[in-house]
Formats: structure tokens, sequence, C-alpha cells
């Protein structure tokens, strides 16, 4: 079994009980997808990776919380806009910290807090297990390629 196939298949199955786990839960299971996307896209995989997705998911909601409380503080669409670009830059500024070094995170976690108007109560645990579930999906899908007896390198195909 390769590698794609392998975490193709875990994926799919615990992207089908992610679903019926946020809605037990009441979770935003977009959101959760968004946290698993996070840890996908990561340049850095393992523990290591998901904390730092993590983190920069949590940040991004941090940042969209001032955007969003800032601009209504400051009550006028102007300022709001350069409070954004301000905003935008010390969300970039970041990476210069080890673990928040995804800006891609960083954003999503903010996109996600817009987009459920600022209700972090809900983005926050739903970006968190989603980020678990991600971890869990790689996780899964390279151990079961391990158990199926077939080599991790790829095929070389030869020309004639």
């Amino acid at each position: 079994m390769s590698t794609l196939f392998a975490i193709s298949l875990t994926t799919g199955l615990l992207s089908g009980i992610w679903g019926w786990v946020s809605i037990s839960l009441g979770l935003l299971s977009w959101a959760g997808f968004l946290g698993c996307t996070s840890y996908f896209a990561s340049p850095i995989q393992g523990l290591r990776g998901l904390g730092v997705s993590v983190l920069t998911n949590l940040s991004g909601v941090i940042w969209a919380l001032i955007i969003i409380h800032g601009s209504q503080w400051l009550g006028s669409d102007v300022i709001g806009y350069i409070l954004t670009a301000l905003v935008s830059f010390f969300m970039c500024i970041q990476v210069q910290k080890l673990w928040l070094s995804f800006i891609p995170g960083t954003f999503i976690g903010a996109c996600a807090t817009f987009a459920a108007d600022g209700n972090w109560q809900l983005v926050i645990p739903s970006l968190l297990i989603g980020g678990i579930f991600g971890y869990s999906m790689k996780l899964s899908g390279l151990w079961l390629q391990e158990r199926s007896g077939v080599s991790l390198k790829p095929k070389v195909i030869e020309e004639k």
C-alpha cells in the first residue's frame, strides 16, 4: 500500500468521524477542517508541527479579535482599515518566533474567527480538535502504510 493511499484512507475515515464529533459537540465542522488543513500544510510535521500549527491558529484568533474589537472601539471604517493593515503586519512579522513561524496558520485562525463573527469560544475548540484530527490522520496513515509491508521508497521508472 502506498503512503498516499494509506494517508488518504485514514484521512477519509477520520474526516467522517470528525463530522460526527463536531456536530455532537456543537462545534464548527468547517473550522475543524481548517485546523486539520493547517497541520497538513505546515512545513513542520510531527508533534512540533502540530504545536506550531495550533499556536499560529490561536494567534490568528487573537489578531482577528483585536481587529474586530479595535475597529468597533475606534468607530471609523477608515481607521479600522488602518488597524487591519497594522495587525496584518504583525501577523506576518511574528514568524521570527519559531512557535509562530507558520504565517498561513495565523491567517487561517483569523479567517475562521471572522467567518464565525468573532465567536472565539466556538472557533478555538474547533481549530484545536481539528488540528489533532489532522495530526491523527497523517500519523495513522503512516502507521497503516508501515504495517502493509510495502517500502516507503518511491518507485523509479527507468527510461528505455
